[in-house]
Order: C-alpha cells, then structure tokens, then sequence
C-alpha cells in the first residue's frame, strides 16, 4: 500500500520579535549555547551508542558472559539500568537538564538513535565511522516547542514563540508555498513535525519540517517512462511515442560558464575598486556574484524536475526509469568539468522528491 503522505523541508528566516538592546543580546547568548550544548550532545550520543555496540571487542569478555543492550529488570542478561533509549537520553539529562529544554534533548536522542539503526551493519563491519558534529548543526526541537504560530493581518507576517522567545518569520521574495503551508497549518490541513534552527553569519533561519499529503493523480501501472541525463540535454524522456527534452546545453553550461568567467574577472579588479569603508566597500562588487551561480543553478534544476514529472503525470505514467545512471556516475567522477559543473546529484534528488510527491515509483538502472 502506497503511503498518504510525505514529509518535506522549508528554510525561513526568522528574526528575534524583540525590541534591540539587552533583551535580545541575552536571547542571542542563550540560543549560541543552546546550539553549543546540542553539538556536545549529539557527540555523547553516538560515543555512547558505538561502545555500547562494540562492547565485547572493547573489553574481551569470555563465551561465557552473557550480556544484551536491554533493561536488566526484563531480561535476566540484560547489562542496562533502564531502556536502550532512554539510557542516552537520561545520560543528557542528566548533565545538561539545567542549561537547556528537555525537549530538544528528547528529539536529538531520537533522531540520532534512528540514524545510528539505520547504519547498525556498517559501524559493525568498520566501514564507517561515527559522525563528528560541528556547531552549525544547529539545534532540533519538536512541535511542542513552537507555540502560538499565527499571522498577523495588520502587519502581514507570521509570528510564533519558541521555548518563551518570541520569533517573527520572514518569508522572502518566493513566499507562495511557505506561506501556503504555514496557513495550512493554521488551518490543520498540514502537521507540523520537528524543526530546527539555525545560526549562519548573523542570520537565524527556521527549518520546519511539514507532513503533506501525497498528490493524487489517475496513474496508470502499465505505462513506463524512460529518462535519462546528459551535459548536451539534462533530461530527455520517452513514454511510448511521446518524447521530449528537457533544457539544453546553450541554456545551462553556457549561462553557468558565464557567471563564473564574470566572477573571475570582477574578483581580479577588486584591488583597484574604491575603498573608504574598508573590507566591504572594496568587495561589494564581488559579493553582487556569491550566490548568482547557485541560486541560477536550483532555480534550472528546480524547473527541470518539475516538466520531468509533469510529462509523467500528463502521459499517466506510475513509473519513471532513470536509465544508465552509474555510468553517468562513473563518467561524472572520471571529468572534473563534469562534476563541477553539471550538478548531477542535485537533480537527481529533485527529481526523486517530486516523483514521490506525485506518486510515481522511481527506478534507476
């Protein structure tokens, strides 16, 4: 049975909904070391977690010691005080419960656990290693923190309080569809999941996760469209008679190409710009090109993947064959002109997301 819904990420900015001076110093200090203790946290959990799971390599304990990674008072070999979950999350608890909410402890613990189960087969083998998290991971929270989510008609913004904080969100010049779930979840249509924050060059941005409903459309199981994806054409797609090709190279490379040949050359006449205020009057020409190649790239990427799917839906087609694809890996990773500037792995991913979204099975070949 195919599932009913989804889940997917929204990036906002969002602002402190104080008025400048102490007051938001204070919340600024206290979110840096909310996001401080959740990189020390995450660390604990999956030393924690690799011990407990590499225990009888650790400490070479003879065929006759039984031991399981479960609560004692249940099984009789049991080598745990308490729950296997709940043994990490009390480890926090119990060194952090003061300086931070619980509840961002308790979805941390979760998400990690989850993650590290899901990866159980490789730490076992040595075939990789435990992460290592770095602050700009941020901090996760669950819906419970976000509390009086509401817009505001008078001043045309949405507004909420986390953990006593009050936040307004700012939605950004493509507001459609954030603006669209954040009502919906004013209304109910859409949950709220988890969320996280986090802080980047003195900007604090908001990233919730929504659980939407699948979209539904009359696919039909016997009809099979084959796609595949080149450097010439990014996607061409057939289904029976119908073809079609999807972008070109004159409209991705060479737009790309150009924005990076005009990168190189502002960045060249940087030493002989005007100063006066410093560092950033000399580079503001330059930073007029930070995000020019990346934001022309996903926007192409974007649009891409969305006629990709809608040819599908429109031919009623319930699956999506991606033809070729570890050649086109192995190609890729052989030409760096290729990898770097062909964004492969990033449509591939578009793609897949739409594709679920729309309820067409995805295969690659």
């Amino acid at each position: 049975m195919k599932k009913a819904t989804m889940t997917l990420t929204r990036r906002m900015q969002i602002t402190i909904d104080l008025p400048a001076g102490e007051q938001r110093k204070k919340v600024w200090s206290k979110m840096y070391k909310w996001q401080d203790i959740c990189c020390r946290a995450a660390n604990l959990i999956v030393s924690h977690l690799y011990v407990q799971l590499m225990i009888t390599d650790f400490f070479y304990l003879s065929e006759g010691v039984k031991y399981k990674l479960t609560d004692e008072k249940k099984d009789i070999d049991g080598i745990l005080q308490r729950s296997h979950i709940n043994c990490t999350y009390r480890m926090l608890s119990d060194r952090f419960k003061e300086e931070i909410p619980t509840n961002m402890l308790a979805y941390l613990n979760h998400e990690l656990i989850g993650k590290f189960r899901k990866n159980y087969k490789e730490y076992l083998n040595g075939t990789r290693s435990i992460d290592n998290f770095k602050t700009n991971k941020g901090f996760i929270f669950g819906k419970e923190g976000v509390r009086q989510l509401q817009y505001n008609e008078e001043k045309k913004y949405f507004g909420f309080v986390l953990f006593k904080i009050p936040f307004r969100v700012y939605l950004g010049k493509d507001f459609t569809d954030k603006y669209l779930l954040l009502q919906q979840v004013l209304s109910g249509e859409v949950k709220l999941c988890t969320s996280r924050i986090k802080m980047d060059n003195g900007k604090i941005f908001w990233l919730p996760v929504f659980e939407i409903a699948m979209e539904k459309h009359s696919l039909k199981p016997e009809i099979v469209a084959e796609a595949s994806l080149s450097l010439e054409y990014p996607i061409s797609v057939k289904i029976g008679k119908n073809r079609l090709q999807i972008g070109n190279k004159e409209e991705f490379l060479h737009r790309r190409l150009a924005i990076q040949a005009a990168y190189t050359r502002t960045r060249k006449a940087v030493a002989y710009c005007r100063g006066g205020n410093g560092r950033d009057r000399k580079l503001k020409a330059l930073n007029r090109f930070k995000n020019m190649e990346s934001n022309y790239v996903t926007n192409r990427l974007h649009e891409y993947s969305r006629r990709l799917i809608d040819f599908c839906v429109s031919n009623q087609a319930a699956t999506l064959v991606l033809l070729d694809m570890q050649e086109n890996i192995d190609i890729a990773k052989e030409e760096q002109f290729l990898l770097r500037n062909w964004s492969y792995y990033e449509l591939i991913t578009k793609i897949k997301y739409k594709a679920e979204k729309a309820g067409i099975e995805l295969i690659t070949t």
